[in-house]
């Protein structure tokens, strides 16, 4: 059994005490920040650049996915506008109220996220308005900016926040022990 104690104090699995929790929380940031609304950045920083075929090209991706946004939210927006609500207030009680770690590491996680997804919908309804009224790559290279310092302010607010639970969770319970 000795080899089973090992690998249990190797591997814990408290949430916040993880490596892999905080490996998860950088990455999903960062990708976050990186595919603004469906659209990867650096084809927003070509377009800049460049003009041309990239702005054509980009006005196009945009067109796309915020069409596709809005087509989701008209399909599923009455089941999402029920489900998410439930499944992070589930999170929040259980994690907060009850005391589960792995319930707040998910609902730290999970709720800025669904604020990041909200703000990418009322984009979507702004961007498919604008395109199909002739606005420009301008017009779609300034939102999109825009959209990515507020997904990116959520983002490093998010990781305070998370951190600073974090550490508290893990001085009471080393403190505890």
């Amino acid at each position: 059994m000795e080899i089973f104690d090992v690998i249990t104090r190797l591997i814990d699995l408290r949430s916040f005490s993880n490596l892999w929790y905080w490996i998860a929380l950088a990455a999903i940031w960062s990708s976050a920040s990186h595919w603004v609304m469906g659209v990867p950045w650096d084809m927003v920083g070509r377009a800049r650049r460049k003009g041309g075929d990239a702005a054509a090209d980009l006005v196009q991706i945009a067109g796309v996915n915020a069409r596709r946004l809005n087509r989701i939210r008209g399909d599923a927006g009455v089941s999402m506008a029920v489900s998410i609500p439930f499944l992070l207030s589930f999170l929040i009680i259980t994690g907060f109220v009850y005391g589960s770690e792995t319930a707040q590491a998910f609902a730290l996680l999970l709720v800025p996220l669904m604020l990041v997804f909200g703000l990418s919908l009322r984009l979507a309804i702004r961007l498919e308005d604008a395109l199909t009224s002739g606005a420009g790559a301008e017009f779609v290279i300034a939102a999109l900016s825009r959209h990515r310092i507020s997904i990116q302010t959520v983002g490093v607010i998010s990781i305070i926040v998370t951190s600073l639970w974090g550490m508290f969770q893990n001085l009471r319970i080393s403190l505890m022990v």
